[in-house]
């Protein structure tokens, strides 16, 4: 196994806390449509899930809604949702201490969401100068976790094999992706009564533990094996 060389972030749940509120704006939007939908729901069977695969499994249990409505109602949910992550969002406890921990490794932003959504989270939590430009979407690269497309074009972009990548991802479906893509995977298990580790990856259940999780790859990539 390759020593790590470049560090892949998720940021929804894992750089930021921005999911209860995802979750939140969410339910109201869809319930209001007619597809009953809880933030627990959000939270225990579709986090790191697209918007549009959640609204085709709703769809398929509760019955089809007109396409236009689905498409006003999306965007005004994510209006709502970008004014209270400007107000609202916090970083996840220890993410700035791990970022400046792990300053001299390359790294990036890699997303199922939207990038203007991305931006406005790492804005909103002071993240922004720590990845700069470096912010890879789904809706741009046009391709989702699970795949482990999104995980390959992030690598390829910023020059590095995907062995030589560290993902850490606090979805099972990003995990999935990057374990998929061929990557050292470091999944933030935030929720271990809930949620199984996926075989490959190592599951550390804070962002203080990153560096050492890294440091520890350096120094004896054979752990993993």
């Amino acid at each position: 196994m390759k020593k790590p060389h470049c560090l892949l972030f998720d940021c929804d749940g894992t750089l930021v806390d921005s999911e209860p509120l995802l979750a939140a704006e969410m339910a109201t939007s869809l319930t209001r449509l007619g597809l009953p939908f809880a933030p627990s729901d959000y939270m225990g069977e579709f986090r790191g899930a697209r918007f549009v695969n959640i609204v085709t499994e709703l769809q398929r249990r509760h019955g089809d809604v007109d396409p236009q409505r689905l498409r006003d109602s999306e965007a005004d949910m994510r209006r709502k949702l970008a004014k209270r992550l400007a107000t609202e969002l916090q970083p996840l406890e220890g993410v700035r201490d791990a970022l400046d921990a792990l300053a001299p490794y390359p790294r990036a932003v890699v997303s199922n969401g939207p990038e203007n959504k991305i931006r406005a989270g790492l804005l909103a939590t002071g993240l922004s100068d720590y990845f700069g430009d470096k912010l890879f979407s789904g809706y741009t690269a046009n391709c989702w976790k699970p795949d482990p497309c999104l995980y390959l074009h992030a690598a390829s972009i910023m020059g590095f094999r995907p062995d030589e990548c560290v993902a850490i991802d606090d979805s099972i479906v990003g995990v999935k992706a990057a374990l998929a893509a061929g990557m050292i995977v470091i999944h933030l298990n935030r929720f271990p009564d809930a949620e199984m580790t996926p075989d490959g990856a190592v599951a550390i259940s804070s962002m203080y533990q990153l560096p050492t999780i890294v440091a520890n790859l350096t120094r004896e990539p054979a752990l993993l094996s």
